[in-house]
């Protein structure tokens, strides 16, 4: 039993209080989340004007034509939703298209991987419906920060100069906002950008036109996004411009102004999995998020006692991600589209099937279950034969955003970070939660359109070119998203939790290590943060180029040797990370006393969790 007067170290304090509940990856959002609150807004409301300033705080992680799935969940109606925020595919997208050009692989750079954006009406849609104050309150903390500057975090400053030479180059309208007066921005320095502030002035401007009605206004927001002049700024972009991509062409985009018109945020119902007295709440197969789910159950079927073991608790989880990450390759896709067996998938029979595949040793065999009549064989060899240059992926800006790695040790260096996106989870004083993981849209994914001071996403990177493939490539159809925020509920579904993290591939390994400490273990929630992270890289990545490696397992350097020995032992190709890189997750709870509660993880340094 833990001692309550020397418990185990932790880098922060679990915060607490009765008045509301903040964290996120960057401090900015969180005290920005609070600051609604304070205003008399709820959970809701501190969640958008949060994800609003991450996009402008994080411009190396996400962009307001980005993406993001959000979770909430209303304690008055006593329900969790889904608000979908991946948009689809544009009309042009098609395997042939990509054909014609000469192009097997969806470029993870440029315009041609642009799907619909989908964050800005996402996060309106939940404004609208949930949220509680004015329009301008919202925007104004985002609309102040891109005109007087937030401060260039390390990580911001480094993934700039990665950038530097792609942008002197070939992305002169990147190189405008992010080299500002022709030089690289000094740590600490504030960087601005006035054409996205400018951007957020005149959406404010002509919603608050639409009269004084805050959903008439909110509507009119969307309008000025979906058919007015951000509309008409991406498709004429898209339309007249092409830049140099990884594929070694110059190319355009594809999204038209009847792309953009015709999409629109919507609710969906989650998908979810027990946990002794829990439900783990998740968004449906155009994400990854029920692969958590299925390793849950799969982790159940073996035996929860298993985890109590120090180099068990990492084997177990690592040898059911392997499992619940193949299925996921084989079988998850947009289910307006492909037939996906989830209640199979998240069965007590399935996941005991598959739990009779894990032993003492590690399975390093690719190993996607068989259900009759769903699925498609992945090409495994061929994404383990995937071989490219670290340094090429980095200075083309590939997959999730990357940064250099050289303020890690010597030892697991591979030249770029890759997963770092951003996140928000809120919780208020009437038990309303809210996860969202908001992406894509970063200033290494694509050249920044002037008018507008951002850029496109490269989502459709995630989709294949393989017809029979469930998240193959077709015109309004989602990527199979990595974004995956958690809502967390008690027996008698009031809400627990909102949780999430940055990490591309990694957020549900991440995750599920947290909240079995957590949930299982009786960690705190920052104790389970702050013990030390790993993940597999055993299926082939979700990002350009879709690489593999068998058996692959990195932990973070402080691991007991003894546990590091052990897992060798077992089989695992053990690698090591530095001592604080793996996950940057944070939490918002709602305890059985109606207290509420914050963690955030100290890697990075820049994230938070505030609570009074």
């Amino acid at each position: 039993m833990t001692d309550p007067f020397n418990p185990p170290f932790t880098t922060r304090p679990d915060v607490r209080g009765h008045f509301g509940a903040a964290g996120s990856t960057h401090w900015l959002a969180a005290q920005t989340a609070m600051r609604m609150l304070e205003l008399g807004g709820n959970a809701f409301d501190g969640a958008v004007a949060a994800g609003l300033v991450l996009q402008v705080a994080e411009p190396h992680l996400n962009g307001p034509l980005g993406e993001v799935p959000i979770m909430l969940h209303d304690a008055a109606k006593g329900r969790t939703r889904v608000i979908c925020g991946q948009a689809p595919a544009p009309a042009a997208a098609t395997i042939q298209k990509f054909e014609d050009l000469g192009i097997s692989t969806i470029p993870g750079t440029g315009l041609l991987a642009a799907a619909i954006p989908g964050a800005f009406d996402a996060w309106m849609l939940l404004l609208r419906d949930c949220g509680s104050l004015p329009l301008d309150t919202i925007m104004e903390p985002a609309i102040g920060y891109a005109l007087q500057g937030v401060p260039c975090v390390p990580r911001l400053a480094k993934a700039i100069r990665l950038m530097e030479g792609l942008f002197r180059s070939e992305w002169h309208s990147n190189a405008a906002v992010y080299l500002p007066g022709g030089a690289l921005p000094e740590v600490g320095s504030f960087l601005k950008n006035p054409a996205l502030g400018a951007t957020w002035q005149r959406v404010l401007a002509e919603a608050q036109a639409a009269g004084p009605d805050r959903q008439a206004q909110i509507e009119a927001a969307r309008t000025c996004w979906k058919a007015g002049f951000v509309a008409e700024a991406i498709s004429e972009f898209c339309a007249t411009q092409s830049f140099l991509d990884i594929t070694g062409q110059r190319n355009g985009g594809l999204i038209t102004a009847e792309d953009l018109a015709g999409w629109s945020a919507a609710y969906e119902e989650p998908v979810s999995a027990g946990l002794g007295e829990y439900q783990i709440q998740k968004c449906g197969p155009w994400s990854q998020g029920p692969a958590m789910l299925q390793a849950v159950q799969i982790l159940k079927a073996k035996g929860l006692e298993q985890l109590r073991d120090g180099a068990g608790f990492y084997h177990l989880l690592t040898e059911a991600m392997k499992l619940a990450y193949a299925d996921r390759e084989c079988f998850y896709g947009d289910p307006d589209f492909v037939k996906v067996p989830l209640e199979q998938l998240l069965s007590d029979g399935y996941a005991a099937q598959r739990a009779e595949l894990i032993n003492e040793t590690a399975n390093n065999a690719w190993n996607p279950g068989q259900i009759p009549g769903f699925g498609c064989p992945v090409d495994y060899d061929a994404a383990c034969r995937i071989k490219m240059d670290a340094a090429t992926l980095a200075a083309a800006g590939i997959g999730e955003p990357t940064v250099a790695k050289d303020d890690l040790p010597a030892e697991g260096r591979n030249g770029v970070v890759r997963g770092d996106t951003c996140h928000i989870n809120v919780a208020d004083r009437w038990g309303n939660l809210v996860s969202a993981t908001p992406s894509g849209g970063w200033m290494k994914s694509s050249p920044v359109i002037p008018e507008l001071g951002v850029c496109l996403g490269t989502r459709l990177q995630m989709m294949r070119l393989d017809p029979k493939a469930p998240d193959a490539l077709a015109p309004g159809k989602r990527p199979r998203t990595t974004l995956t925020p958690t809502i967390v509920t008690r027996a008698d579904g009031s809400g627990y939790m909102a949780c999430g993290t940055p990490g591309g591939d990694k957020q549900d390994q991440w995750q599920l290590a947290f909240l079995i400490r957590h949930l299982v273990l009786g960690q705190t929630p920052q104790q389970a943060i702050d013990a030390p992270g790993f993940h597999s890289l055993h299926w082939p990545n979700s990002f350009f180029p879709r690489q593999a490696h068998p058996g692959r397992l990195n932990i973070e350097d402080r691991v007991d040797p003894a546990i590091a020995e052990a897992l060798r032992s077992k089989g695992h190709d053990l690698g090591f990370s530095g001592a604080w890189s793996e996950g940057y997750l944070s939490a918002s709870y709602v305890n059985s006393d109606s207290s509420l509660g914050g963690a955030s993880s100290a890697r990075g340094m820049q994230g938070l969790a505030v609570a009074r």
